[in-house]
C-alpha cells in the first residue's frame, strides 16, 4: 500500500480535521499527529496550522499535496499497468473539453479501439482547467483541448485549428447575413456556455479586445450542455457563440445557419497534450493521424 504517512497527510488534507481522519485511516488522533509531524520535520515547513474556526493547510503544505495526490494516483496505477503489461494490453485515459466530446472524436477512438486489440480507452470529460489538473496529477495520460498551457512537463501536438461562429436559426433574419455586428448582436438574445468553458472565455476576451463586455448584451440563458444550446437555437429561441467544429453537421442538414461577427476573428488551436514521460508515443501518433483524417472527413 502507498507510504502510511502519505495516506494520513491526504486524508488531513481532505477532511481538514485530525479526529476525522483517525477514524477513517483506524488510527489513534497521537499517531495520526505523528504522521504530520514526521512529514514536516522532513520537509522542514509546517503543512497544516490551527485557524480560529478550522484546521488550514499553508502554501507550502499545499505543494506537498499537490506532490502526494500524483504520488498516490501513480501508485494506484500500478496494478493495471501490471495486468496490462502481462495481457499484452494498454489502457489509455483521455481528457477532452465537452467540444472535443461532441464532435465525431468519440466515433474516432472507438474505431482505434476496434483496429488495435488489446487497446482500452476511458474518455473523460471535463473543462480545459480542470483537465489541466487531472493532466498534471497523472489522473488521465493525455488531454486533447482548445489552446494550451505553458508547462515544461508537457508535449503538445497541433491537431487542427478552429473558430468561433454566431448559431441562428434559419428563421432569424441574421440568417441571410454572412456577417453580423456587435451592435446588431446586442439585440438579439444570447444562449452561452457557462463562464468556465473555453469558448466562453475566448468570447469574451476578444470582446474586451474591442472594448465591450457581455453587461451590453442580452444573454437569457447559459447552459453546459452544447447539444441543448443547438437544439435552442434551431428553434429560434436565441442565438449562440459555438466552436465551429461543433456545428459541421448541422451546418451540413442546414438545421441552422451560422454567420461571423465583425471584429472578431475568435480563432484557436486544439491540441493534443501529453507528459514527457508518456512511453506509448505509437498511440499518440495514431490518434493524430486519425483525428486528422476525421477533419477531412466532415470538412
Amino acid at each position: 500500500m502507498l507510504n502510511q504517512r502519505l495516506e494520513t497527510l491526504l486524508c488531513v488534507a481532505e477532511t481538514l480535521n485530525f479526529t476525522k481522519a483517525s477514524e477513517i485511516l483506524n488510527l489513534t488522533q497521537p499517531a495520526v499527529s505523528q504522521h504530520i509531524k514526521a512529514l514536516e520535520s522532513e520537509f522542514n515547513t509546517r503543512i497544516f496550522i490551527r485557524g480560529e474556526k478550522a484546521l488550514r493547510i499553508t502554501p507550502e503544505g499545499e505543494i506537498i499535496v499537490k506532490y502526494a495526490k500524483r504520488i498516490r494516483n501513480l501508485f494506484s496505477s500500478i496494478p493495471s499497468a501490471l495486468k496490462d503489461y502481462r495481457d499484452n494490453a494498454r489502457h489509455i485515459r483521455i481528457g477532452v473539453t465537452q467540444t472535443a466530446e461532441l464532435g465525431s472524436l468519440s466515433t474516432m477512438l472507438a474505431k482505434y479501439c476496434v483496429e488495435n486489440e488489446g487497446i482500452h480507452i476511458t474518455l473523460i470529460s471535463d473543462t480545459i482547467n480542470n483537465l489541466y489538473v487531472k493532466l498534471k496529477n497523472y489522473e488521465v495520460d493525455i488531454i486533447i483541448v482548445e489552446g494550451k498551457k505553458q508547462d515544461a512537463n508537457f508535449n503538445s501536438i497541433l491537431l487542427d485549428t478552429d473558430c468561433l461562429i454566431l448559431a441562428v436559426s434559419n428563421d432569424n433574419p441574421l440568417s441571410k447575413k454572412n456577417v453580423v455586428t456587435l451592435d446588431e448582436l446586442k439585440k438579439e438574445k444570447l444562449i452561452l456556455r457557462l463562464p468556465e468553458s473555453g469558448t466562453r472565455a475566448l468570447f469574451e476576451a476578444h470582446l474586451k479586445s474591442v472594448n465591450e463586455s457581455l453587461d451590453s448584451f442580452n444573454v437569457i440563458l447559459e447552459i453546459d450542455h452544447i447539444a441543448t444550446i443547438k437544439d435552442l437555437v434551431k428553434q429560434n429561441f436565441g442565438v449562440s457563440v459555438l466552436a465551429k467544429s461543433v456545428c459541421y453537421n448541422e451546418i451540413k442538414n442546414n438545421d441552422f445557419s451560422v454567420v461571423s461577427i465583425e471584429n472578431l476573428s475568435m480563432i484557436r488551436d486544439i491540441n493534443l497534450v501529453y507528459h514527457k514521460d508518456f512511453e506509448s508515443y505509437d498511440i499518440i501518433s495514431r490518434i493524430v493521424s486519425l483525428y486528422k483524417e476525421m477533419i477531412r472527413d466532415n470538412r
